[in-house]
């Protein structure tokens, strides 16, 4: 029942409409609230202007918090590209909290167990909120179990986008660590010995905070080649002896699955795919890189082989599996987020058909036109899903936040066909229930379960 506090929103769930001195809108509908036209992009103050002959490196990565004049409450942000080989955040936070900063706003992509010292960097108070894509692990718990004062604000990928142009997430500082930058600024992830494909995520982050720092490990000559983000928004670069491990941006589920049931249910949901309009020559897709999605982008090519059926492109998280496809002449092209092996990261850097998107161009419902509105069709996973088709990614029946949104919602509301593959049961567990614990994605935007 609503109330001057609360709303019932579209998915029949009452929700506050102030939380921690924010307002709300009660979720409407996948598109009942376009943009308004009265409303700007914001945009980041004119700072300091590269004079002929300087440039942007500085020494110390403390060096760069000073020159950037960080101050307590301020917001900071980093990209998740790294996944579990992340080292940018836990150094640039220990040199925060080393400096004796206190308040301060943490905005990360996602989160990772690799970022467990966060827990401490909370309990101290030098970090007071996270608006971020999620929360894994020991965080992900901690967080659930109320160390915070403030909740933390967890978006999609496109949401996050979203929130950074229009000012509902303010940055004043990115840190953006990059496999290979120069002096100026210029920076990609496809080269260096720390290479983890795109920058993606840390696009928006780049162009819209009041600051940006490249952190990096390996340099090349001035303009780096080629260009992820631009010499035009960065301000300070550093070199530091190493900014990540790209062998753990594999995990255990990011493997195809052997499991019988997962495999049957890959079968089904291309079963599925074949039998509906949108199995026809220019067909667009996204697969996931969870272990039934990579035996779903498998057995898809190989029923596309077998039907003559050529692709427009495939998109999102990238695999050798989908690689695979546009090399086989099965796709056209790859429009790449993320990259999540080394065969992957290699396609991108050396064919032009496997081309890099920032996450706006992915999935931000409030641009001109968004990628994840072509897709004909989208493959993907559930931590439980209800009667009502509405799906929960975020936590598992325990409520405890353990995974993100990803592009989850994004893609589910942009595609023709939305399919949710996932076994009945996980370990006694149900996974279909009448009622989802967190509505990820709401089921408006869901067409099938297999």
């Amino acid at each position: 029942m609503s109330d001057a506090h609360s709303a019932v929103n579209a998915v029949g769930r009452n929700v506050p409409l102030e939380i921690d001195g924010r307002r709300y809108h009660p979720y409407a509908g996948a598109f009942a609230e376009p943009p308004k036209e009265e409303k700007r992009r914001v945009g980041p103050r004119l700072g300091t202007i590269l004079h002929p002959g300087e440039d942007c490196m500085v020494p110390t990565l403390r060096e760069a918090i000073e020159r950037i004049e960080l101050k307590d409450g301020m917001t900071v942000s980093f990209h998740h590209h790294f996944r579990e080989g992340d080292k940018i955040l836990n150094l640039v936070m220990a040199e925060i909290a080393a400096m004796g900063f206190r308040n301060m706003t943490i905005a990360p992509s996602s989160l990772y167990s690799v970022h467990e010292p966060l827990i401490d960097h909370i309990k101290n108070g030098v970090v007071t909120c996270i608006e971020g894509g999620s929360a894994r692990g020991k965080v992900g718990r901690a967080v659930s179990r109320g160390l915070m004062d403030r909740p933390m604000v967890i978006r999609s990928h496109g949401g996050r986008v979203r929130a950074i142009e229009r000012g509902d997430l303010h940055i004043d500082a990115a840190f953006i660590g990059a496999p290979c930058a120069d002096t100026i600024g210029n920076c990609n992830g496809v080269k260096g010995p720390s290479a983890c494909g795109p920058l993606s995520y840390a696009l928006a982050d780049a162009i819209y905070s009041e600051k940006t720092v490249v952190v990096t490990d390996y340099m090349e000559e001035t303009p780096v080649i080629p260009i992820s983000i631009s010499q035009e928004f960065v301000g300070t670069v550093v070199k530091i002896d190493n900014i990540g491990d790209p062998s753990k941006i594999v995990s255990n589920t990011l493997r195809l699955t052997r499991d019988t049931v997962n495999l049957n249910i890959a079968k089904n949901a291309v079963r599925v795919i074949e039998a509906s309009e949108v199995f026809r020559n220019g067909i667009r897709f996204q697969t996931g890189a969870g272990g039934i999605s990579l035996a779903v982008t498998k057995f898809l090519g190989e029923r596309m082989k077998k039907r003559g059926i050529v692709g427009s492109f495939g998109m999102g998280g990238t695999t050798e599996s989908m690689v695979k496809l546009l090399e086989e002449g099965i796709i056209h092209k790859i429009l790449t987020v993320q990259a999540f092996d080394q065969y992957a990261i290699q396609s991108l850097l050396k064919d032009v058909n496997h081309i890099e998107i920032g996450a706006g161009y992915y999935a931000n419902p409030h641009n001109r036109g968004t990628a994840v509105n072509l897709l004909d069709v989208v493959v993907l996973g559930a931590t439980e899903i209800d009667i009502h088709f509405n799906v929960n990614v975020n936590t598992h029946s325990d409520g405890i936040l353990q995974y993100p949104t990803g592009g989850h919602s994004d893609t589910a509301a942009g595609a023709k066909l939305t399919i949710i593959t996932t076994p009945l049961i996980r370990g006694r567990i149900p996974v279909v229930v009448d009622d989802v614990i967190v509505v990820s994605t709401p089921g408006e935007s869901v067409d099938v379960l297999v």
